[in-house]
């Protein structure tokens, strides 16, 4: 299984993990930002051999089975680093899942519960 294979760390000691900074609760239907970064403590080398080739963002409704891809940023080689800026809104809580591909370490994971009014 997928699940079996992504990795999960602290980011503060990780350079691949996918940050998620937003507020924690928003009011339904309200815009709101979200950023998600590679390498917010420790910076990734990002280089032609080495580098995070896309950030996924997902978010799972609470009590719902299906998860919905709210945005893929794809990025070059050595174009700076992965950091993306993407603003959303949601109508009932649940929790926002970031994924990571570095193209030499794979799969990267990380969430955020986000509380709805």
């Amino acid at each position: 299984m997928l699940g079996d294979i992504i990795k999960k760390d602290d980011f503060k000691n990780e350079k691949h993990v996918p940050v998620i900074e937003c507020p924690d609760k928003v009011k339904a239907g309200e815009e709101f930002m979200v950023e998600v970064q590679v390498g917010k403590e420790i910076a990734h080398p990002n280089t032609v051999e080495h580098h995070i080739a896309w950030i996924d963002l997902f978010i799972h409704y609470d009590g719902d089975p299906n998860t919905v891809n709210l945005g893929r940023f794809e990025f070059g080689a050595v174009v700076g680093q992965p950091h993306v800026k993407h603003v959303i809104k949601l109508d009932k809580p649940g929790k926002l899942i970031a994924l990571s591909y570095c193209n030499i370490h794979g799969l990267w994971e990380s969430s955020k519960e986000i509380v709805v009014e």
